[in-house]
């Protein structure tokens, strides 16, 4: 493939694609069945597939939600000064809804709660989508203070924004130093003198990953967040031509808890999310990038401290042969007093039960820092290792967490394939291409 368009007649349009969606005769398949393919030696052209759904979920720091609800009556209070949501802070405004007893709130995903060092934005957000009891703390510009609770059903107006999500692919980080480093790229001090390596980024599933040169994926382009029909909004922070990244925002009513989440580092809390992208096949040029596979995707692995690049790998280093889902024997638990699993687990998605650990694969983000901490060996996953040379010496680094959970991110696209297939889900024009101010 030489990624450029052979012919006219070679080509079709979004519409086209929907059309033939619509009649029954399209091809979609997930990013992972068509790699599946190319892995059992298939060649696979622009008549084999008319859609791909991609995915990735993992931390995404750029996140935020708009809020607006009643909290009392009218003329109440004249306005609020300072919100705590779960002892969250929010931002009032930027609407000051004087005496309506209303409440405009901007609440950030990586705001920590006041009251507890290990619950911040991305808790509360899965807490208001599981339906459970949100509690409001108000001060008024009087000074005065009030609580009540509510839940996402009383709150008319919630959506979900991204600032930057959806990388094309990230990093890998080591710590080259001698002193452990406290980040947000693990839950546990970053041990360092190369101990340890985390990464982030689901290689060959990732959307822009499937659509680098973003010829489908634009201003308009409807998306799955968190399970939600949403929309792309355009380019994210930060991003560049050569490793784009997204905005996009959806309703958070709609959305589906177990794609969401708080993640605890050692840094404080960080969030979760989930983005599922159809990839509508609208040249030859396009199976280029389509049928890239893990070991031909490049992924940088960098100095934790400077984010100065060591060496290159690929997401075939990390993802090959490596198990995506955690295992849990019960069999196995010793039942610690100190359970260092419990502790460490930076999901909660482990906790104490009457004879030992219960594994809640609800919660899990299958990032696999458990395995090492677990006494009884009674979690386990082939998180692999990476070999690379840094300096003019080779080194073996072993993977101990993964900040991006590909088998969920498996799960959406499948989600998003069966969605397209029922018409639940229609393909978008984009109105606008995405673009750089350079």
């Amino acid at each position: 493939m030489n990624g450029a368009l052979d012919d006219i007649g070679t080509s079709r349009t979004i519409l086209e694609i929907q059309d033939k969606i619509d009649a029954g005769d399209a091809v979609v398949l997930t990013a992972t069945e068509i790699c599946a393919r190319i892995r059992a030696g298939e060649m696979i052209g622009l008549e084999d597939v008319d859609v791909v759904t991609t995915a990735t979920r993992g931390i995404m720091s750029g996140t935020y939600a708009v809020l607006s609800f009643k909290v009392s009556e009218s003329d109440s209070f004249v306005k609020a000064s300072e919100v705590l949501l779960n002892g969250v802070p929010a931002v009032v405004g930027p609407c000051p809804n004087e005496r309506l007893g209303v409440l405009d709130l901007i609440v950030l995903g990586t705001a920590h709660s006041e009251f507890d060092p290990n619950y911040g934005g991305g808790h509360l957000f899965r807490e208001m989508v599981e339906g459970k009891t949100i509690k409001v703390d108000v001060t008024t510009s009087e000074g005065k203070h009030f609580s009540v609770e509510t839940w996402l059903s009383e709150i008319p107006y919630a959506k979900l924004h991204a600032t930057r999500h959806t990388f094309k692919n990230y990093r890998a980080f080591v710590n080259p130093g001698k002193e452990s480093i406290k980040t947000i790229f693990h839950a546990l001090p970053f041990e360092g003198e190369f101990k340890e390596m985390t990464f982030c980024g689901c290689g060959e599933l990732n959307p822009i990953e499937n659509d680098p040169r973003l010829e489908t994926i634009g201003i308009g382009t409807r998306v799955l967040i968190n399970g939600a029909d949403g929309f792309v909004t355009g380019a994210g922070t930060r991003s560049a031509p050569d490793n784009p990244n997204l905005t996009g925002f959806a309703d958070m009513h709609d959305m589906t808890p177990e794609y969401m989440g708080g993640f605890v580092t050692s840094a404080g809390p960080e969030i979760i999310n989930t983005w599922a992208v159809p990839i509508p096949i609208l040249h030859e040029g396009m199976l280029e990038n389509i049928l890239k596979l893990d070991k031909e995707i490049p992924l940088k692995l960098v100095d934790l401290a400077g984010r100065i690049p060591l060496c290159e790998i690929t997401y075939g280093d990390v993802w090959d042969n490596a198990d995506l889902n955690i295992k849990y024997d019960p069999g196995k638990c010793i039942n610690c007093m100190d359970c260092l699993v419990i502790e460490a687990c930076p999901m909660g998605a482990v906790r104490r039960g009457e004879t030992g650990a219960v594994h809640q694969p609800e919660l899990c983000f299958n990032c696999g820092l458990c395995i090492l901490r677990c006494r009884g060996e009674a979690f386990s996953a082939n998180l692999g290792s990476v070999r690379c040379a840094i300096g003019g010496c080779f080194r073996d680094i072993k993977v101990t967490l993964r900040q991006s959970d590909r088998a969920r991110a498996i799960i959406a696209a499948e989600e998003l394939k069966e969605k397209i297939l029922t018409g639940r889900f229609r393909l978008t024009e984009p109105v606008e291409k995405i673009s750089w101010r350079e």
